[in-house]
């Protein structure tokens, strides 16, 4: 229908979810392994475990850290609890390699995510992945979706499922 140019115009704002790529990616999986917790956009970016975990409202032990390392030189994801620090030496030691942190062009490479907004999933080509076994503590976890500005919901026998990661203590107890 053409326009007489004498149509009310709508003052109404035109409300729309952001998208964008690596979240899309990560909502495909999600789905597809039948984990229905909805992608949370924040107002602010949550790089840390503990500005996730106050923009949610749970505690930091709470918030499932997706880390990228490299393992004798090939990059793998560790999923630590927002409470737990990596033990590089302990937990190479415990792989049988070298662990080291991934730079940023590793991390963006194996898994087309941004560090602050590292998923668990979604990523170019599955990761090796070990996850730590203090999250079992938590009836509900935390993740970023793919961009620093999302967080979604799951359980730990999700995570472990999503990822077909190894459960692990990450540090020496």
């Amino acid at each position: 229908m053409e326009s007489t140019g004498t149509e009310p115009i709508s003052t109404e704002p035109t409300i729309s979810a952001p998208s964008h790529s690596a979240v899309q990616a990560v909502e495909r999986e999600l789905r597809s392994h039948g984990i229905t917790g909805e992608v949370l956009w924040l107002d602010e970016a949550t790089p840390t475990a503990a500005s996730a975990a106050e923009a949610i409202g749970t505690v930091v032990g709470a918030i499932a850290n997706s880390l990228v390392f490299t393992l004798d030189g090939e990059p793998v994801l560790v999923m630590t609890s927002g409470g737990h620090r990596v033990d590089t030496a302990y937990l190479g030691a415990e792989l049988g390699g070298t662990l080291k942190r991934a730079s940023a062009e590793t991390v963006r490479q194996s898994t087309g995510q941004v560090i602050g907004g590292v998923a668990p999933t979604g990523h170019p080509a599955p990761l090796r992945t070990w996850v730590d076994i203090a999250l079992k503590a938590y009836p509900q976890i935390w993740a970023a979706a793919g961009h620093p500005h999302t967080v979604f919901p799951l359980t730990y026998g999700e995570l472990v499922e999503l990822t077909g990661g190894m459960e692990i203590e990450v540090e020496r107890q």
